[in-house]
């Protein structure tokens, strides 16, 4: 195998006799017969830059000013570009392995699995709909020069926050999908103070500190969207009679619960608890719970007839539904009412007017999905951080685009019942609300609440809660997925 010439570049006047010693280590971690092109960066061999602070001090790490740079320093045929601040340490033959299969796949850049201490960390496949500015490519990426170059050369904005995002969504346009190399190819080592603050966060993108950079994205992920002919406009958009069809009430709360007899009765009572100038039920989707929460279902609808209590093993099927699944029966029911509006079995509502807020907002709007805003509590009810969850990022104008780079929308989440019943939930137990939503968006208007209506109660039991690496992967790799479709959706809309 011909091995990929990679050259030392090295300005001494730049890097004195202090940095001799960091390059003599990264020849030394390093397949010897690659060196990586330096100048201002020592690319991600064993350190990722010279001096990482000083680099800081002239660019963001992830600009396109440094994307700029880091092009600018290599004649060679690939350029390593590193994502974090964690130092790297390439296996003996990696960087051959790496190159070949990018030359070899013709794709525009690659990305591969790596060892964090002895733990390896997997990365997932890259998709047309992995439109998320934070996708976890690991650490770095090896990238074609020369396309990086001609990318850059068409770049016009200089982003402070959305370089690296901005040219990767240039460089898929422009020579199609990533190689995803599920090879361990590097180590890295420990984390920064700088990586353990800023990096991944499940919030960052509603934290209003992050708003700049997230205006950014938002921007980067509009144009994408918008070369690909897959934008939605509010000029697009459907219109709705919400006076259509006949309701036995005006609104449904929809709880699907499976085995929380800690929570249910607070949650129903949170429901029925709700002051309207409106009749509404409370339809609450029993899956085949086993520890006691069909029992105190059954007691609770016997004194409150408003209380519509759905037990899926009753219903002709092997397995149990999701939780997908239960919103369809529950919106199928015909019990449900014109509106059906989320509460999840162990959150409550914050007030007593947040159906008829939610409600009102329909009437006002002609919209066919309201979301309000949560607050984040422990069990007992005290506020976590980051407190409120108002996703204050949503316009009405671009709100459906931005949709597609975020990873949820929010909650309570209510939906015009013929709507919801035309496109279906997936059947799945994570992102259904997320698959709901962007369908949605595509084709009608959607309004925000952006104060508090619900109590989102984060404890031990909560399905979300200490989810493994394997599971935090097959997550993204669904809602990745859902992108996926729903782009190449818009783009069909779009193109008839």
């Amino acid at each position: 195998m011909r091995s990929t010439k990679l050259h030392i570049f090295f300005n001494i006047q730049f890097y004195r006799l202090k940095f001799l010693r960091q390059i003599f280590r990264a020849l030394i971690f390093s397949d010897l017969s690659f060196v990586i092109s330096l100048r201002l960066y020592t690319f991600v061999i064993n350190q990722p830059t010279v001096n990482m602070s000083v680099f800081n001090q002239r660019y963001s790490r992830l600009s396109t000013a440094a994307m700029r740079e880091i092009a600018s320093m290599t004649s060679d045929d690939y350029v390593v570009i590193p994502l974090s601040d964690r130092s790297i340490a390439w296996h003996p033959g990696a960087l051959g392995r790496i190159s070949q299969a990018l030359k070899w796949s013709g794709t525009p850049f690659a990305y591969c699995d790596y060892y964090d201490g002895e733990t390896r960390r997997n990365t997932i496949a890259y998709q047309s709909g992995s439109l998320r500015d934070d996708f976890d490519f690991g650490h770095c990426v090896v990238a074609s020069a020369r396309l990086v170059r001609e990318c850059l050369s068409t770049i016009d904005v200089n982003y402070l926050a959305a370089g690296w995002y901005d040219l990767r969504l240039h460089l898929t346009r422009l020579a199609g999908l990533p190689l995803h190399l599920p090879e361990a190819l590097y180590s890295v080592g420990p984390e920064s103070d700088l990586s353990a603050d800023n990096e991944k966060s499940h919030f960052s993108y509603v934290d209003p500190r992050n708003r700049a950079s997230q205006l950014e994205m938002e921007q980067v992920v509009t144009a994408h969207l918008a070369a690909l002919g897959a934008l939605v406009t509010p000029a697009s958009r459907l219109s709705l009679d919400l006076t259509a069809g006949s309701f036995p009430v005006e609104a449904s709360v929809i709880i699907p619960v499976r085995n929380r007899r800690l929570t249910i009765a607070d949650a129903v009572n949170s429901a029925l608890s709700q002051i309207t100038d409106f009749p509404f039920n409370v339809i609450v989707v029993d899956n085949r719970s086993t520890d006691g929460t069909s029992e105190i279902l059954a007691d609770m609808a016997s004194s409150d007839p408003r209380l519509i209590v759905i037990d899926t093993s009753s219903i002709s099927s092997p397995t149990a539904p999701g939780i997908g699944g239960c919103w369809n029966i529950a919106l199928a029911d015909p019990h449900c009412g014109r509106f059906a509006i989320q509460l999840d079995s162990d959150d409550l509502y914050s007030r007593p007017d947040s159906l008829s807020l939610i409600v009102e907002r329909f009437r006002a709007d002609n919209c066919a999905m309201v979301i309000g805003s949560y607050t984040l509590t422990d069990f007992h009810g005290n506020i976590l951080p980051p407190g409120l969850i108002n996703h204050a990022e949503w316009t009405d104008s671009n709100g459906p685009n931005n949709a597609l780079r975020i990873n949820g929308l929010g909650a309570p989440r209510a939906f015009f019942t013929p709507i919801a019943r035309a496109i279906g939930f997936p059947d799945v137990c994570y992102g259904e609300d997320y698959a709901m939503a962007l369908a949605i968006s595509r084709d009608y208007p959607i309004s925000r609440i952006y104060e508090s209506l619900y109590l989102c109660r984060r404890w031990e039991d909560n399905t979300d809660h200490a989810l493994s690496p394997e599971r935090v992967n097959s997550n993204n790799t669904y809602k990745d997925t859902l992108r996926t479709i729903e782009l190449q959706a818009r783009i069909g809309r779009n193109n008839h």
